[in-house]
C-alpha cells in the first residue's frame, strides 16, 4: 500500500485521482498544528490546506516546537488508529465515520469540479463497502488510509525534495528551527519514528484481534 500510495501522490497526472484523500491527509496533519498552537497559547493567522502545493499553518506565539512536533505525532497516531481498523470490521466502522466527515470538510476550500466528483466517488465507496462482506471491505478501505496518514513524513519530503512545492515539509521546517541539524536528518528521524508507529500499531491489531486457535479449528471442521 505504501508503493502505490507513493505512486500516486508523486506521479504526475494520475496524482489528482486520490485528491480527496491528500486533502483529508493533509487536513488533519494541519489540525494537529492548529490544535497545538491555540494549548501553547498561539493564534493563528492562515491555513493552507490544498492537494498540489501541501498544507501550510502560520502561527503567531505558541511554542514552536511543540506546534510542529505535532503534525508529525498527530498523523502517526490518527493513522495508527485506522491501521488498527484494518484487522477488526468493528473498528473499522467507527473509523468509516471520521473518514467520511474528513472528506467532506475540506471541500469548503476547494472549487475544482475534479476533487469534488472523486470526493463524492469516494463516499459512495466508503458507504458501499459497509454491505460488502458484512463491512469487511472497510478494514481495506482504512488500512490504506491509516498507511497514507502515518507515513505523511515520506510524501511530505517527497513533495518538498521532487516537486519543491510552495509550502515546505516539517522536516525544513525544523532544520530552520533548529539549524545545526539539517533537513535530512529530520527526515531521517521521523520517518524512522512514523515506521516505529505503523509497526507497533500492526502489531497491536494483531494482538488484541488475533482469532483464538479454537475459533480456527472450529471454522476449519465447519467447512470440512
Amino acid at each position: 500500500m505504501a508503493v502505490i500510495i507513493f505512486g500516486f501522490w508523486n506521479v504526475p497526472g494520475i496524482r489528482h485521482l486520490i485528491n480527496p484523500l491528500k486533502l483529508f491527509t493533509i487536513g488533519a496533519h494541519e489540525l494537529f498544528h492548529i490544535i497545538a498552537a491555540i494549548l501553547s497559547g498561539g493564534r493563528i493567522l492562515r491555513i493552507t490546506i490544498d492537494p498540489h502545493v501541501g498544507g501550510a499553518t502560520i502561527v503567531e506565539g505558541g511554542k514552536p516546537g511543540v506546534i510542529l512536533s505535532a503534525g508529525y505525532i498527530g498523523s502517526s497516531m490518527l493513522g495508527g488508529l485506522f491501521v488498527l481498523a484494518g484487522w477488526d470490521t468493528l473498528v473499522a466502522k467507527v473509523m468509516s465515520f471520521v473518514l467520511g466527515v474528513g472528506l467532506i470538510l475540506p471541500l469548503r476550500l476547494v472549487r475544482d469540479k475534479l476533487t469534488i466528483a472523486l470526493t463524492v466517488i469516494y463516499e459512495g465507496m466508503l458507504i458501499g463497502f459497509w454491505f460488502i462482506d458484512h463491512g469487511s471491505a472497510l478494514r481495506w478501505y482504512c488500512l490504506f488510509i491509516g498507511v497514507m496518514n502515518v507515513l505523511f513524513v515520506v510524501w511530505d519530503v517527497a513533495d518538498d525534495r521532487f516537486f519543491h512545492k510552495t509550502n515546505d515539509s516539517d522536516c525544513t521546517q525544523f532544520s530552520i528551527l533548529y539549524p545545526r541539524i539539517g533537513p535530512h536528518l529530520w527526515a531521517a528521524f521521523w520517518i524512522t519514528f512514523q515506521l516505529g508507529v505503523l509497526a507497533a500499531f500492526a502489531v497491536l491489531g494483531i494482538m488484541v484481534f488475533k482469532v483464538p486457535n479454537t475459533d480456527v479449528i472450529s471454522s476449519l471442521s465447519g467447512s470440512a
